[in-house]
């Protein structure tokens, strides 16, 4: 030992070198202190560039070298530290100033064990977020994707409503899977739900669409497995369900037939098989379902006793495929037991017992990652952990589930399809309009009002409303469709198609001065745009260099003269239910 207690660096424990910084929480690696320093503070070395590359090597030398040449008289900006006489305590250093260490005493073993656990846990963290990030990227190779193209979005938005439609097919892969229905199936729309998420996330309808709905399935660009893309020909009047599978259509196609039914477009799909239910329903240790009255059908095995169950696995799959258990064995009759069916799962999903249990967790992570197939757009885990977070916002008793008001097909002597029915348009307003099915409030009271308030007030002539049309997302043709309508029927004469727009907009919009609100009033009149829908701002010079406002026609925009206005409350709907009620099937 030299007089300062530091021996050789082969002679120093590593556990001495791992300290708790109080500032961080944490332990950091610090090398073997250095030698007294000079009572008064010189010029500092720069530090060498591999400085600590090697800690306890290549910057000892360094320090070697600052105690050799520090405070030695001649060195330029050193001068030498004072001597103490004999007897004198020692005085403390002055504020800023570093004093020497006084010798060490050796650790007990116990407080070396305790720096050395902290030194390991510290590189047990670093590589717990590195296992966490390959096993992020382990369920990201889960999941399988198709590009549906233009059918959807390529991102995903926190700050917007969104619609995913979530689709089951009847393909049968998978052990045990055959014994349902045709095993050579390749793979229809079996089971269908558009689900829409408000923007505020207070409320979400699932809107189940039947299998035998007819509709027309129109024209697909594809791309198929070989890479190449091709535009699958659109069919009139069939089933719902051949928009998938059939001649090769991708999801992709289902959810622009979607859109041809409903004018609402989904931002994405979720597909899943009959492993799914099998996989999912085992990972959160079975689904609570209640049936009326005793259960025994031969065809899908499912055999119950009447009153509450727990089913998992082959037997909730049983259960979601039935169609002779359940009131009039139809299709309609199945949707509403799928609909209690994925109620109670959500409330499994979301309960403390799966939230809290990290093993449950794994499982449930690890089954919905090799269970769905996904658009591109959702293809990274980590934005399927986004559209998770977004959905747990939304409260069970404001999940409504209903299904498409339909009637029975005209066409038919023996009931078999079902066609749109005349209330189904109100319902499909609502949805793209994020108008809630449930009684939550949406807005302020105080911000209702003052959107509302734009809609009232003394309106201009027609002749003299000046604006420019713009198409920020509606059909092609639909500016000059409605400069048509303008001046044709309506008299506002001065109004110009300025072409498109910079970007597309999920809504129309008016934008207008000030002291243009008389005239925007009365072009609201005539559109039938709601509060809304103004936006107060500026005015911009038309072509003849007078100010005048700007139309923005978005994606919905249905037509010259339909109205724009949104339903300030959601229809009822026949058999509509909310996620937060166990209900029983019968």
């Amino acid at each position: 030992m030299d007089a300062q207690g530091r021996g050789r660096a082969d002679d120093i424990d590593p556990a001495d070198q791992w300290v708790l910084n109080p500032s961080t929480g944490e332990y950091e690696l610090r090398l073997t202190p250095s030698a007294p320093q000079s009572a008064v503070p010189g010029p500092r070395r720069a530090a060498p560039v591999n400085a600590g590359a090697v800690r306890g090597r290549s910057a000892a030398p360094e320090r070697e070298h600052e105690r050799e040449t520090h405070g030695v008289p001649g060195t330029p900006g050193q001068v030498p530290p004072p001597r103490r006489r004999r007897g004198v305590p020692e005085e403390d250093p002055l504020p800023g100033r570093r004093r020497s260490r006084a010798p060490q005493k050796k650790k007990s073993k116990a407080k070396k064990i305790v720096l050395w656990t902290g030194g390991t846990m510290a590189f047990v963290l670093v590589a717990a977020a590195a296992g966490g990030y390959l096993y992020l990227k382990h369920l990201e190779g889960n999941v399988q994707t198709t590009d549906v193209g233009t059918a959807g979005k390529a991102g995903f938005s926190k700050d917007e409503a969104f619609n995913i439609l979530i689709i089951g097919t009847d393909k049968r892969t998978g052990a045990g899977n055959e014994a349902y229905g045709d095993a050579g199936s390749v793979g229809h729309a079996d089971t269908t739900i558009l689900l829409h998420v408000s923007k505020d996330r207070t409320n979400a309808t699932a809107l189940s669409i039947p299998r035998d709905l007819i509709v027309n399935v129109p024209d697909c660009p594809t791309k198929l497995k070989d890479g190449t893309e091709k535009i699958i020909p659109g069919t009139q009047n069939v089933r719902f369900n051949t928009s998938l599978g059939q001649d090769e259509r991708d999801p992709g196609c289902t959810m622009r037939t979607v859109k041809e039914v409903t004018g609402i477009s989904p931002d994405h799909f979720m597909m899943a098989d009959f492993n799914a239910v099998k996989t999912l329903t085992t990972a959160v240790g079975g689904v609570e379902v209640c049936v009326t009255k005793p259960v025994n059908d031969k065809e899908s095995k499912l055999k119950l006793p009447a009153g509450k169950s727990t089913v998992e696995g082959e037997q909730a799959l049983a259960f979601v495929r039935t169609r002779h258990s359940f009131g009039n064995q139809g299709d309609l009759d199945r949707i509403k037991v799928q609909q209690q069916f994925l109620s109670s799962l959500m409330r499994k999903m979301a309960s403390s017992d799966t939230l809290t249990n990290p093993a449950k967790l794994v499982k449930l992570a690890e089954a919905a990652t090799k269970a769905l197939t996904v658009d591109t757009g959702l293809g990274k885990v980590s934005t399927l952990k986004d559209v998770a977070l977004e959905l747990k916002k939304v409260p069970t008793k404001n999940i409504t589930f209903m299904t498409v008001p339909v009637v029975d097909n005209p066409a038919e002597k023996v009931r078999a399809t079902v066609v749109v029915g005349p209330t189904a348009p109100e319902v499909f307003n609502a949805i793209a309009n994020d108008v809630s099915f449930t009684a939550v409030k949406q807005q302020k009271a105080k911000e209702a009002a003052a959107v509302a308030a734009r809609l009232k007030g003394p309106q201009s002539a027609a002749a003299d409303v000046r604006v420019r049309i713009l198409n920020g997302g509606a059909v092609a043709g639909s500016a000059q469709e409605t400069l048509n309508y303008l001046q044709n029927d309506e008299g506002v004469t001065k109004s110009e198609n300025a072409g498109n727009a910079s970007a597309e907009l999920p809504k129309t919009t008016l934008e207008y001065a000030p002291d243009q609100a008389d005239q925007a009033r009365r072009l609201a009149a005539i559109m039938g745009l709601s509060g809304a829908a103004m936006k107060p701002g500026k005015s911009v010079l038309n072509s003849q260099g007078l100010p005048t406002m700007t139309l923005t026609l978005g994606k919905d925009f249905k037509g010259a003269g339909v109205s724009l206005t949104a339903p300030a409350k959601a229809p009822t709907v026949d058999g509509q239910s909310t996620a937060d009620k166990a209900q029983c099937a019968g």
